[in-house]
């Protein structure tokens, strides 16, 4: 993968996303800033500027990236929310190029998810552990059409 990745903004009908009022958001949610889904770390509203109109300063972390986004809304106005899922699979293999073979709960294989490029320590562990007989479990985090592992367990018997 290169360069960075824009994500549609939800449209009627989106699978991807939903409306939510700027009001109504929340530090810990996720939203859409910049084109991307974010995690809100930081929401703070000031006051009304010319207009009369309350401003909410929203800021978010890239839940695929980590990279920091921010946005200046109208507390009234809808902000897109992106649908996030996550979700756990039994791992059964690693690729040479760093794709995962998933145990599905029905039996049938994934692999299509590949390791994080942005985090070596998680890799490095994760692969030592599968290397060492382990079985482990990958929590997967969802939103937008893209998938990521964000972390793993150990499965103890």
């Amino acid at each position: 993968m290169s360069g960075k990745k824009h994500y549609q903004q939800g449209e009627s009908g989106s699978s991807f996303t939903y409306p939510m009022q700027v009001a109504n958001v929340k530090q810990n949610d996720y939203a859409i800033l910049k084109g991307f889904p974010c995690l809100v770390t930081e929401i703070t509203t000031g006051k009304g500027g010319k207009c009369g109109h309350i401003k909410a300063y929203i800021i978010g972390i890239d839940i695929f990236t980590g990279k920091k986004y921010e946005e200046l809304c109208p507390i009234l106005h809808n902000i897109e929310i992106p649908f996030v899922k996550k979700y756990e699979l039994q791992l059964i293999g690693i690729s040479d190029d760093d794709y995962l073979t998933l145990l599905i709960e029905n039996g049938e294989i994934k692999e299509d998810i590949k390791l994080p490029d942005d985090e070596p320590q998680l890799v490095e562990k994760l692969k030592a552990d599968f290397d060492n007989q382990k079985d482990i479990i990958v929590s997967i985090i969802q939103a937008m059409g893209q998938e990521k592992v964000i972390s793993y367990r150990e499965i103890v018997n």
